[in-house]
């Protein structure tokens, strides 16, 4: 019986070495081969110039499927619970694409559907962090694996087996290129239009030579085989589970390099300098938590006198300066008191019997504060909403303090229940799942534009209104009104400066908005990308007909300019 290796007995004797053979891909079962191809031209079907809808949510129930057609009947991802929840928040996102089509919803469905199949690579995996790492490198590893798996047809010649290796050999090469003609691209606007005018050349001589042949297309087919090879193909990648799997939910108390050999690992060294034992660690953090919380005390209070009874912004106060500023520093604070605490409560000082009662009250008295002065950071937030609307910054500052709230609450768990910093990341990443869940559910911009037009504001930002997805077109036609008595009128220019504008103008932009809507609209019939909100735009819209042309000066607000 042969063998692939040299004794060596062989390599005294001078023989050449065997090469040891490379094991051999695994190939594909008849299962992926059927879904890869059914994968490709699904995506082309559902995607290829078309917007976000319900092809969104036919794709995503397409990926489920898969998943549960290709993984085995015992398979541990079946009795993972986080893989049942990405499911389910897969198919909710996907449904919110087809009723909203936000942009929202888009990010919380491709986020799903990543760490769905993540957690159908590694089951016993608990951070959403590394689940979606592990996605996206199996994704990467797909391709090729796909590719490596192809074998040429059988009872062929030499030149098309020749033909075949080398197509092969040079298909990541290929990839690689593309990948850097897109970094390129972005980097440096010379090349991009370069390179934009070439593909062009090239595009119309293929059609010249196979009117059916679109370069674009073809790009698009291949977009479409590395998406479906790494929904179909799971690579397993080990490296984040293994990494995981040192971590527990509770800190437990260390014994370690120290001169003893009662320890795991023992340290004999001559050290020069003392290490800084738990006494001094403990003077430490007691003298952090008593001035900080002195410190911070006379803030809240401050805060509490001056935002929570009867705050009215004085004439010529800056509310939007006063919120952005302060703000964001009050968000650092209080991001920094999380990390303080953690940094305190990492290792031996929870097992700390003497002081350790002081040490948790201080840090539960610290917290508490702080979460007060995250209450007072929601005040500002709020008032300024109150004066000057609603908009997607100040949205998202809501569902960030909802978030610190929450994380405050996992801080207290950590001080009181010795709760370890993985513990703490995995229940804040699965919180911060739940808010984007959230944010997928929200028709924000009817919100938004019915919250703004309302008589009592007197400047409104008819720009941003009017920059918003099509959905809210219908909330602002039934309250154009509003805009003939606004005091102040306001849209950016093209270099994306704010400047005054009439209300005849104001009117007319609407009128053009809806217009170009409708004709959007009615240029692409196909219902893949069309939404529901769409579909009831265009109802509210269909027998609109534009404001009769009246003079500029009967529609100008006091105090405006025209352009």
């Amino acid at each position: 019986m042969e063998s692939s290796q040299t004794w060596p007995l062989g390599r005294a004797l001078g023989s050449a070495p065997a090469t040891v053979a490379k094991p051999a891909a695994t190939p594909l079962t008849t299962a992926q081969h059927v879904l890869l191809l059914l994968g490709v031209v699904l995506f082309d079907w559902l995607f290829w110039r078309e917007g976000g809808g319900p092809n969104v949510l036919v794709f995503t129930v397409f990926v489920v499927v898969a998943q549960l057609v290709l993984l085995p009947r015992h398979a541990a991802a079946r009795r993972s619970g986080l893989f049942w929840l990405m499911v389910g928040g897969s198919l909710f996102s996907a449904g919110m694409v087809a009723v909203y089509g936000s942009g929202a919803a888009v990010l919380a469905c491709t986020a799903s559907v990543l760490l769905m199949l993540g957690y159908v690579n590694q089951p016993h995996l608990k951070l959403v962090l590394y689940a979606l790492l592990t996605a996206l490198n199996s994704a990467v590893q797909a391709c090729p694996r796909v590719v490596r798996s192809l074998r040429a047809p059988r009872y062929t010649g030499a030149g098309v087996r020749r033909g075949w290796f080398y197509g092969r050999l040079f298909l990541v090469p290929l990839v690689i290129l593309v990948a850097f003609h897109g970094l390129f691209v972005v980097a440096n606007p010379v090349y991009a239009s370069l390179s934009s005018r070439a593909f062009a050349w090239l595009g119309e001589w293929l059609v010249r030579l196979l009117p059916a042949i679109s370069l674009a297309h073809f790009f698009f087919l291949l977009l479409g085989f590395v998406v479906t090879a790494g929904i179909v193909v799971a690579v397993p990648v080990h490296f984040f589970a293994d990494h995981e799997s040192r971590f527990g939910e509770f800190v437990r108390r260390q014994r370690d390099r120290v001169a003893s050999f009662g320890v795991r690992r023992p340290d004999f060294g001559w050290k020069t300098t003392r290490a800084l034992d738990l006494r001094k660690e403990f003077i430490a953090a007691v003298a952090v938590f008593g001035l900080v919380n002195a410190l911070l005390l006379v803030v809240n209070i401050i805060d509490i006198n001056w935002l929570w009874f009867g705050f009215v912004p004085a004439p010529g106060f800056d509310l939007a300066q006063f919120v952005h500023e302060g703000t964001y520093v009050l968000i650092f604070s209080i991001l920094l008191a999380m990390g303080i605490v953690l940094w305190f409560f990492r290792r031996n000082l929870n097992f700390y019997a003497p002081g350790l009662p002081w040490l948790r009250w201080g840090a539960t008295v610290w917290v508490l504060q702080n979460a007060v002065l995250a209450a007072s950071v929601g005040l500002r937030n709020y008032y300024y909403i109150l004066n000057s609307g609603l908009a997607y910054k100040r949205i998202g500052v809501c569902f960030f303090l909802l978030l610190t709230f929450f994380g405050l609450v996992t801080v207290l768990l950590k001080i009181w229940q010795r709760r370890s910093a993985y513990s703490l990341i995995r229940l804040n990443s699965l919180a911060v799942y739940a808010v984007l869940l959230l944010l997928a559910a929200g028709n924000w911009e009817v919100w938004i534009a019915q919250y703004n037009l309302q008589p009592r504001f007197r400047k409104v930002d008819i720009g941003f209104l009017l920059d918003m997805p099509g959905r809210a077109l219908p909330t602002l036609l039934a309250r154009r009104a509003l805009l003939d008595h606004a005091a102040e009128l306001s849209a950016d220019t093209e270099y994306g400066t704010p400047t005054l504008i009439s209300a005849y103008q104001a009117q007319r932009q609407l009128d053009q908005e809806i217009n170009r809507w409708l004709r959007q609209y009615e240029q692409y019939p196909d219902w893949q990308g069309r939404t529901y909100a769409d579909w009831q735009t265009h109802e509210a819209l269909k027998n609109w007909k534009p404001r009769q042309p009246r003079t500029e000066t009967s529609f100008a607000a006091p105090g405006t300019t025209t352009l």
